[in-house]
């Protein structure tokens, strides 16, 4: 993912609400979200060049998302970002712990962020900070830190707020909400060291570019009964999918 807007309620009945962009190469082969090795295996898009996810959920509510860090110095790493989020719902691991493991293991990967959770907490880790619990409430997770000031994230922070304690939610809502073209104001852009013109043309939410953009929106509402969604897109930024899938999560 590239952008993330979360709302994180432990032990509510609804302890997440999420909505995330997925922006990549267009031509970067990729399957839409499914169920890998039913029952067992995660709810997950598979990236098939070098085989993991970016978003993964689990039949009990676990869940995991990495998103690049936009630091165009790092070393590429020896692994995949990809498996992050597999390896957490595959290891039944608890989230302080996976998350922990995997900043002492940080220099196997490229510049990263992750989060991982369950129904009772949620850990941050990242390959330029320290790893954290995230605290309850409404969170942006983009191409820097964790609730970065970035012009985006206070966008999405902005709409995802109202919807967070409604008990029912319109994932027409969580869609629109991130269906945000509109480029941010060069005196609001952030200096991640690839120069103005490319921070102009990744600062909206959802992004447009013939050869790289927004892939895939991701929606998901988990809790003891769970609802996930995907809506994908071609280059022009037309929608060409729709997937639902819905799920008792057993906790």
């Amino acid at each position: 993912m590239c952008l993330i807007a979360f709302s994180f309620q432990p032990d509510q009945p609804r302890h997440l609400l999420l909505a995330a962009n997925r922006d990549e190469m267009h031509q970067r082969p990729a399957r839409p979200l499914a169920w890998w090795r039913w029952p067992q295996g995660p709810l997950a898009g598979r990236d098939e060049q070098a085989g993991g996810t970016w978003l993964a959920v689990g039949r009990r509510g676990r869940w995991a998302a990495v998103t690049n860090f936009r630091d165009p110095d790092a070393p590429p790493g020896s692994r995949s970002r990809g498996e992050l989020p597999l390896r957490f719902i595959e290891s039944g691991a608890a989230p302080e712990a996976y998350a922990r493991q995997i900043h002492a293991r940080r220099e196997d990967y490229g510049p990263f962020n992750l989060l991982v959770g369950d129904e009772k907490s949620l850990w941050y880790a990242s390959s330029h900070g320290p790893v954290e619990a995230v605290r309850p409430g409404v969170h942006a997770l983009a191409n820097g830190l964790l609730d970065a000031d970035w012009p985006k994230s206070r966008r999405v922070i902005t709409a995802m707020r109202g919807l967070e304690t409604a008990a029912s939610f319109d994932v027409e809502r969580l869609f629109a909400l991130m269906d945000d073209r509109e480029t941010a104001s060069d005196s609001e852009l952030p200096d991640t060291g690839v120069g103005p013109e490319l921070e102009r043309f990744l600062s909206p939410p959802f992004i447009v570019g013939e050869r790289y953009g927004t892939r895939c929106t991701s929606v998901l509402a988990l809790g003891k009964h769970s609802f996930a969604a995907e809506r994908s897109y071609d280059s022009d930024g037309n929608a060409t999918a729709d997937l639902r899938y819905g799920f008792a999560s057993g906790l």
